[in-house]
């Protein structure tokens, strides 16, 4: 963790933001979104994925944004990684750190990648050894971590197994995503209690959805079991095209906005961050989800980053 920071927030709207959208934001427009994220403070991003481009199209461009935004930054840089193909491709295009996703559920993973979690376990020690071969750094998302649309409540069991298996793949950090926004606090605390059980020296991390409100519950809730790390995506869009009822992303202004609040210092300038979110919605052509993107100027004027 940067000493300026109490928490870590990895925006993840060039990613998870806009793979649900309907139109293709150009590869300009999420360089120009990516370098108002950094100057607003963000220490991470998610920029893009190196999957099927015919499947998920609005991840088409992803090494050209990497590259760009790779110039400058001083931020991890994230791309999602699901094969040994997409490994080969984030390392061709300068990967520093990649994030692989891998659902606690069956049948989340057979809608997701088309087979058990267990053979998409097995399927990524190739591209593990890729990644490794090349020095890149490797993160780990658990998708359903807590509520599954096909299989319901996730068992923590399956959690701390699949987290088990991600850390003996290489994985540094494991985030437990709460994908259909549908978790609650009790179930963030078993989640986490045993993830944290199975694989206690490996930072966690805590990816949210807001369908039903309950996002920054979540968030406080974590929080207060020591977790540092949190994904969001401005202006609360986003949502995965294989979950039937997944929504928005916990909103990175809302986020940072909650925290400070609270006097948790994120690094994030909320007013840059304002400047950001304003030229997201003119890219994605339609209002946002966030409580902030509702609130009539001045934006956020209060707290500390």
């Amino acid at each position: 963790m940067e000493p300026d920071r109490d928490v870590l927030i990895t925006d993840v709207v060039l990613r998870d933001g806009l793979q649900d959208e309907p139109i293709i934001v150009a590869a300009e427009d999420r360089v120009r979104l990516g370098r108002l994220l950094l100057a607003a403070g963000l220490g991470s991003l998610e920029v893009g994925a190196f999957v099927s481009t015919r499947k998920v199209p609005q991840m088409t461009g992803t090494d050209a944004v990497l590259q760009v935004l790779a110039r400058d930054a001083t931020a991890a840089l994230h791309t999602l990684v699901f094969t040994e193909f997409g490994a080969q491709q984030a390392v061709e295009a300068g990967a520093r750190s990649v994030r692989f996703v891998v659902s606690a559920t069956d049948g989340h993973s057979r809608a997701n990648a088309g087979v058990t979690t267990d053979v998409a376990l097995d399927r990524l020690a190739p591209a593990a050894e890729v990644l490794r071969d090349a020095g890149v750094r490797i993160e780990a998302s658990i998708a359903t971590a807590f509520v599954c649309p096909f299989d319901g409540d996730t068992p923590p069991v399956q959690v701390a197994r699949t987290a088990k298996r991600l850390v003996q793949l290489g994985a540094e950090v494991v985030h437990l995503a709460d994908t259909i926004g549908a978790a609650h606090p009790g179930a963030i605390t078993r989640g986490v209690m045993a993830a944290r059980d199975a694989v206690p020296e490996v930072p966690l991390g805590l990816h949210l959805h807001n369908t039903y409100g309950m996002a920054s519950a979540n968030a406080w809730a974590a929080f207060g079991l020591g977790i540092r790390r949190f994904d969001a995506a401005l202006g609360g869009i986003g949502g995965c095209p294989f979950a039937p009822g997944a929504s928005g992303n916990i909103a990175t202004d809302d986020l940072v906005h909650f925290f400070h609040r609270e006097g948790v210092h994120t690094g994030i300038d909320p007013e840059k961050l304002a400047e950001a979110r304003d030229l997201l919605a003119a890219v994605v052509c339609h209002p946002l989800h966030s409580a902030l993107s509702l609130v009539a100027k001045p934006r956020v004027a209060v707290g500390v980053n």
